[in-house]
């Protein structure tokens, strides 16, 4: 195709379905059981109306903000994504993406490429790090992430381990052995596009984490990881505590739902807070993370900086989610899908729809910057807002 351009993160998405191996792009969608918390993130922001102006709009407005003390040109940062094997680049190709648009980049534990490779490729960089193995296991990975030059560290704590999909779960192998190779052959001689891109740099996905490792040590399978993960006990407050003065730098706790939680991630010292339900994939039946956002940003928004994750696909839903108190947003399967679609240009081109549609938005209603937006700018139907704790 001459025009790999779109308009859309819906073509990106559709796209996305057609260059990928049907089990790589399931996995991509997720969303666990019956897939309603994924569902609802989407329907919520359909829901929120916008109050437009006809006439008097500034000639220009202001995007630009901050976020864990980096200046970001617009307020998207991209969300840690574990493993993206949807194409060979994976995260440096994100990374280079994001640096190129002025925004910053979170990066998975579970990511497919070293965090040295990508803080390179981005110096805006956020670690990701799950409660995983003991406290010495885990003090090795922020001291990777503080040498490598990582500017943020994002503690993800909203995991139940709820894996199964009334869709059926994708199969994913623990490793690309030949067993493995010959049972995912057909989805792959059937993407030849995708097959390629890999053939040519001499090497399939390795399914492996290398910042599970600690430098010099092998890295370990993206099961290997997820089982340690899943026999260490959940973090205590005392260990959020604990992670935020190991690091000793801008923190963020995500998964936050609940306005109790949140108090406490202030007490325990974060200095921001991603309310977020994993995009849908951990405990189904939670609400879209822009219902039970405003309950959170009042509560602790004067103490900390509130981040919405969880349904973003267009630049209006950046400006709702403001609105209703966010700092900022994060985008995790949008940038996927522009990835798997056209590579780093694909992540590119879904940051600048999302960029347009900020700036359109602010247009529509009247404001000449991001800071302006409060909740006189969108409607908000009966019974829409949910708070918890």
């Amino acid at each position: 195709m001459a025009d790999r351009w779109f308009e859309s993160v819906a073509v990106a998405q559709r796209r996305a379905e057609r260059r990928l191996p049907r089990s790589v792009y399931r996995a991509l969608v997720a969303g666990s059981e019956r897939g309603a918390t994924m569902e609802d993130n989407l329907a919520a922001f359909a829901e929120l109306g916008l109050a437009p102006m006809v006439a008097g709009q500034p000639a220009s407005r202001e995007l630009a903000t901050t976020l864990m003390g980096q200046a970001i040109s617009f307020p998207v940062v991209v969300s840690p994504t574990g493993v993206q094997a949807v194409h060979p680049d994976g995260e440096v190709a994100v990374a280079q993406a994001a640096a190129s648009r002025g925004v910053a980049a979170g990066l998975s534990s579970f990511a497919s490429k070293p965090v040295e490779e990508v803080v390179a490729a981005n110096p805006r960089t956020f670690f990701q790090l799950y409660w995983s193995g003991s406290r010495d296991d885990i003090a090795g990975r922020i001291e990777r992430a503080r040498a490598a030059g990582c500017v943020g560290m994002i503690a993800t704590l909203d995991w139940s381990f709820a894996t199964a999909r009334d869709w059926g779960s994708p199969y994913i192998p623990e490793r690309l052995d030949v067993r493995a190779a010959l049972r995912l052959a057909p989805e792959a001689i059937a993407r030849p596009a995708w097959l390629w891109s890999y053939l040519r740099t001499g090497a399939l996905p390795a399914l492996t984490v290398p910042n599970m490792a600690r430098p010099g040590q092998l890295a370990p399978s993206f099961f290997g990881a997820y089982g340690e993960w899943m026999q260490t006990p959940p973090a205590t407050w005392d260990d959020v505590a604990w992670m935020v003065a190991t690091w000793r730098g801008p923190f963020m706790v995500k998964g936050v739902i609940r306005v109790d939680d949140a108090r406490r991630a202030v007490d325990a010292g974060a200095t921001a807070i991603s309310v977020s339900n994993h995009g849908g994939n951990n405990l189904d039946g939670t609400p879209a993370t822009v219902r039970a956002l405003p309950a959170v940003a009042r509560a602790v928004g004067d103490q900390v900086e509130v981040v919405l994750d969880g349904g973003v696909r267009r630049g209006s839903d950046v400006v709702k989610a403001m609105a209703l108190g966010a700092r900022a947003v994060m985008v995790g399967r949008a940038p996927l899908w522009g990835l798997a679609a056209n590579g780093r240009a694909g992540v590119e081109n879904v940051l600048d729809i999302l960029r347009s549609g900020v700036d359109s938005t602010l247009r529509g209603i009247g404001r000449s910057s991001v800071h302006e937006l409060s909740e006189d700018d969108v409607v908000v139907p009966a019974g829409f807002l949910r708070q918890l704790g």
